[in-house]
């Protein structure tokens, strides 16, 4: 009987010392809980102008990160001994940062992109020496499609701290064929005829028009690059119909390629 009694007294002075701690952490739970779900909802409306995966990521993290300091706080407030949590929780993010560094800056980069938008869903890029159309721009990478039919995807990391050449901006693609032609050509009957070839395709832009220049002068032959401008993402069928266009039409208009010039020696050597 005597030590049920003094069990009794204990649990009365346990009851004593920490009821009132945990009814004020539950209450601090509670109330925490309900600000943490009020700054979420705020949150949502001004990352709404966002993009859809940075927004919802960003909003997870937020909570996530205020929902474990709510959780040590309340379980400071019981008497739970929270210096070695906290410092468990510090050591284990280190670790897990310095593992995940390169996922980190592939996430930094993606945020980067995201917001300032140096291109966005439907452009046509050229980024670490690979070019296509972005098909869809992730928290930790960029996917694009290539007219040959491949999915490419870069890391935003590095696209974000290198060149990205976006051909979409100014809503335009310029359409450039070289061909080389003897030197004999009469260029002013050769543009007569190849502006308006190049201006007839149902791809190409009257402004800028269409031209015809030399780029080049070699022996026995020049360069002629024919050139012309298309709505971004039609260069690549535009360029092949021009192409086949062009060949047909030299071969109307009686325009030649170089002709190889062969050297012949007469008479004796030198010194003979």
């Amino acid at each position: 009987m005597n030590q049920l009694t003094s069990y009794a007294q204990q649990l009365q002075t346990l009851a004593v010392l920490y009821l009132p701690r945990v009814l004020m952490a539950g209450l601090a739970l509670i109330i925490g809980w309900w600000l943490i779900g009020r700054v979420s909802h705020l949150l949502n409306r001004t990352t709404a102008r966002l993009d859809v995966s940075l927004s919802s990521f960003l909003r997870s993290l937020v909570s996530i990160v205020l929902k474990v300091l709510l959780l040590i706080s309340v379980a400071g407030m019981i008497g739970f001994e929270t210096t070695s949590f906290v410092a468990i929780l510090g050591a284990a993010g280190l670790a897990v940062g310095l593992a995940l560094q390169g996922t980190l800056a592939n996430f930094a980069g993606g945020v980067l992109i995201l917001v300032f938008k140096p291109y966005v869903v439907g452009d046509v890029i050229e980024a670490q020496g690979k070019s296509g159309e972005v098909r869809e721009i992730q928290i930790f990478n960029t996917i694009l499609s290539t007219p040959q039919g491949d999915t490419v995807i870069l890391p935003n990391g590095a696209t974000s701290n290198n060149v990205i050449v976006n051909k979409t901006t100014q809503n335009r693609s310029l359409v450039d064929i070289v061909a080389e032609l003897e030197s004999p050509t009469d260029l002013a009957a050769l543009r007569a005829w190849a502006v308006p070839l190049l201006a007839a395709d149902a791809d190409v832009l009257p402004v800028p028009a269409p031209q015809v220049v030399v780029t080049a002068l070699r022996p026995g032959s020049l360069a002629v690059s024919f050139r012309a401008y298309t709505l971004a993402g039609r260069a690549v069928p535009a360029q092949a119909r021009l192409t086949e266009a062009l060949q047909l039409a030299f071969a109307r208009n009686n325009v030649h390629g170089p002709v190889p010039v062969s050297h012949s020696y007469v008479g004796q050597l030198p010194g003979r």
